[in-house]
């Protein structure tokens, strides 16, 4: 089973309309969606309606919802990030996510494709299309390599 970790934006996006594209995660096989309360209450603190948050919640209970730690997860020392997003990222390693999916190409952008502690930095779309492929690909009985 892959961990993967959602940023707030991704989270936010899913949320936002009943239609969303990214609601495609929550029915992927061998995937074990996570997040933080750090990223549950920022998602929420920026959708506009009930209706959202209500959307939002329901996503919620179908993921693990990784714990504040008091013990912060170190961080490598060239990891250049603002304060905003540096929970982002230590509730991802300490949740042993495999992969944090974020749409903040400002910010993560220069670690898009790249592992920083253990964890693979990727937007949502790469990370849908690269599984689907995976998918497809076992579906006609190819082998896969990671």
């Amino acid at each position: 089973m892959q961990r993967v970790f959602l940023d707030a934006n991704v989270l936010f996006s899913a949320a936002y309309r009943a239609d969303a594209g990214l609601a495609r995660l929550w029915k992927l096989s061998g995937v074990k969606l996570l997040t933080s309360t750090y990223a549950l209450a920022e998602a929420g603190a920026n959708l506009d309606d009930d209706e959202q948050s209500q959307r939002l919640d329901r996503l919620a209970k179908k993921m693990e919802v990784v714990p504040e730690t008091a013990d912060p997860v170190k961080l490598p020392r060239d990891c250049r990030l603002p304060d905003k997003d540096i929970p982002i990222l230590r509730a991802a390693v300490y949740g042993k996510a495999a992969v944090l999916l974020t749409g903040d190409l400002r910010h993560f952008g220069p670690y898009l494709d790249k592992t920083v502690a253990g964890v693979m930095i990727q937007t949502p779309a790469r990370f849908l299309a690269e599984y689907e492929n995976i998918a497809d690909d076992e579906s006609e009985g190819g082998k896969i390599g990671r």
